[in-house]
C-alpha cells in the first residue's frame, strides 16, 4: 500500500469528507462516487462501502482491526464548482498510489474545498453569457438569434451572479429567469414572426438552466443500476424543467400575451457555416468560465466539442438525429475515459461537460410543454416524444462508451458500474 494502515477516526474524517465533496460535484452522475471511496479506503488499509441517494450517502468504513463505523452525509449535487473536481484527481491519484498518509491526504481535501473560486464574479457573467452566445447557432443560425440572446444572455448572466450572494434568490433561480427572461423577449423581440418563435429566442439564454445534462445522467445511472440516484434526479430534473416553463408562462400573462403565440417556428437562417467555429468557441470559454473550469484545459475541451459535434452531424446524414446523436455519445464517453487516464488531463467529468452540452435535449422539453400551452397539441408531443428518445439515445451511447473503453482496465475499474453496489447494506 506504501503506508500503515489508517486508523478508525481518521480515515472516516478522510471519507466522509471525500465523499461529501464527490456528492456536492455529481451533477453529471453518481457512478463514479462508490469506485473513488472504496479505492481510497483500499490504499489506507480499510474497506468502505456505500448507500447513494443524489444528494446525501450512508457510508459504512470498516478498518484493518475490524473495528467499523457508519456515517450519513449530504451534499447537494451540481457542477458549478469543478476546479475541485480538477484538484481532487492528483490528491486521488497519490492515495492510490500510497504516496500519502491519511492525515496528509485529508489536510489537502480541506485545502481544495476552502479555496475560492478562480474566477471573479465578472468573469462568471461573462462565462454564462458566452456559453448562451455559443448555443445560440444550435438554436436559430440567424443574426437577429445572436442579437436577441446578447441582451438576454446578459440578464440571465446578472441574475446567476446576484443569486451566489443571495441564497433565496437561488431556490427559485430557474423560475425567476424564464419569467424576465420572458417577459423582455415577448415586449422587445417578437414583433415579426419571420424572427422564429419566441421560445426559440429565449432558449438560448435559458441554456444554463435546461436540465437537458441531468436528464442525460439520470437515464445513465439508470442504465448501470443505479436506480434510486437515477429516479430521484429524473423526478428532479422534471421540476427544474417545469419552473423554467411556469416562468414563460408568467411572462405570457404577465403581458397579456395569448398563449398561441407560443409558436415553434424557426426563421430562415442568414448566419455562414464559417459561424459554428466562432461559435464553438465562445460556448466552450464560456463553459469554462461558468463552470470554474481551469482555463488550462480549454484547448482539450474544445477539441471534444467539435469532435462531438462533427460526429453528430456527419452521422445525423447517415442514420438521422437519434442515430447521431447515438454515436456521438459513445465517442464522447470512450475519448473521455481514455483521456482520463492521464494524469495531466481533465478529470472524466471536465472532459464530458461540453461534449454532454452540445447533445443535451432539455429544451426539447420545455419547447414540448410551450408548444403544448400554446394549443399546438400534436407538435408539443412530438417535442416530448423527441426528448424521451434522444435521451435515451445519449444515455444509452455513454454507457457504450464507456464499457467500451473499461473493458481493457482491471475488474476493478469496471466494477465501478455494477448494478449491486450502491444496494449493499453497509
Amino acid at each position: 500500500m506504501g503506508h500503515p494502515a489508517a486508523g478508525l477516526d481518521d480515515l472516516t474524517a478522510f471519507l466522509a469528507r471525500l465523499t461529501a465533496l464527490l456528492l456536492r460535484s455529481s451533477g453529471e452522475g453518481a457512478y463514479s462516487i462508490e469506485r473513488a471511496v472504496h479505492t481510497s479506503a483500499r490504499a489506507f488499509g480499510g474497506e468502505a462501502s456505500v448507500v447513494l441517494v443524489p444528494e446525501a450517502a450512508v457510508l459504512s468504513i470498516v478498518t484493518a482491526d475490524g473495528r467499523m463505523r457508519t456515517v450519513c452525509v449530504h451534499g447537494f449535487p451540481e457542477v458549478i464548482r469543478l476546479d475541485q473536481a480538477a484538484g481532487l484527481k492528483p490528491l486521488l491519484a497519490d492515495v492510490e498510489a500510497g504516496k500519502v498518509k491519511v492525515a496528509e491526504a485529508d489536510r489537502r481535501l480541506a485545502r481544495i474545498e476552502a479555496a475560492p473560486p478562480p474566477y471573479p464574479w465578472w468573469l462568471k457573467f461573462l462565462g454564462v453569457l458566452l456559453f448562451s452566445l455559443g448555443f445560440a447557432p444550435l438554436v436559430q443560425p440567424t443574426w437577429y438569434e445572436i442579437t436577441t440572446t446578447a441582451v438576454l444572455g446578459a440578464i440571465a448572466a446578472a441574475l446567476v451572479v446576484a443569486a451566489v450572494h443571495a441564497p433565496r434568490l437561488s431556490k427559485v433561480l430557474p423560475l425567476v429567469v424564464s419569467a424576465v427572461v420572458s417577459v423582455v423577449t415577448i415586449e422587445v423581440f417578437t414583433g415579426d414572426p419571420a424572427h422564429g418563435g419566441p421560445v426559440l429566442l429565449m432558449l438560448p439564454a435559458l441554456f444554463y438552466f435546461i436540465p437537458g445534462d441531468f436528464l442525460s445522467a439520470s437515464t445513465t445511472e439508470l442504465a448501470v443500476g443505479l436506480i434510486t440516484t437515477g429516479a430521484i434526479r429524473l423526478v428532479y430534473s422534471i421540476f427544474l424543467l417545469v419552473q423554467l416553463y411556469l416562468g414563460v408562462l408568467l411572462g405570457v400573462f404577465v403581458t397579456g400575451t395569448p398563449l398561441n403565440a407560443l409558436f415553434d417556428t424557426a426563421a430562415r437562417a442568414d448566419l455562414p457555416k464559417w459561424a459554428l467555429i466562432p461559435g464553438g468557441i465562445a460556448f466552450t470559454a464560456g463553459t469554462v468560465l461558468a463552470f470554474a473550469i481551469p482555463h488550462r484545459f480549454f484547448g482539450t475541451l474544445l477539441v471534444l466539442v467539435y469532435a462531438t459535434v462533427g460526429v453528430q452531424s456527419l452521422f445525423t446524414k447517415l442514420i438521422r438525429e437519434t442515430g447521431g446523436t447515438f454515436v456521438a455519445a459513445v465517442v464522447l464517453a470512450a475519448a473521455a475515459n481514455l483521456l482520463d487516464r492521464n494524469p495531466a488531463r481533465p478529470p472524466r467529468l471536465i472532459l464530458i461537460l461540453p461534449g454532454f452540452f452540445t447533445l443535451t435535449v432539455g429544451s426539447l422539453g420545455l419547447r414540448g410543454l410551450t408548444t403544448l400551452a400554446g394549443g399546438y397539441v400534436i407538435e408539443g408531443f412530438q417535442d416530448l416524444q423527441k426528448l424521451i428518445t434522444i435521451v435515451t439515445a445519449i444515455a444509452i451511447g455513454l454507457v457504450v462508451g464507456m464499457a467500451l473503453t473499461n473493458a481493457r482496465n482491471t475488474t476493478r475499474t469496471t466494477s465501478r458500474h455494477a448494478p449491486s453496489t450502491p444496494q449493499r447494506p453497509p
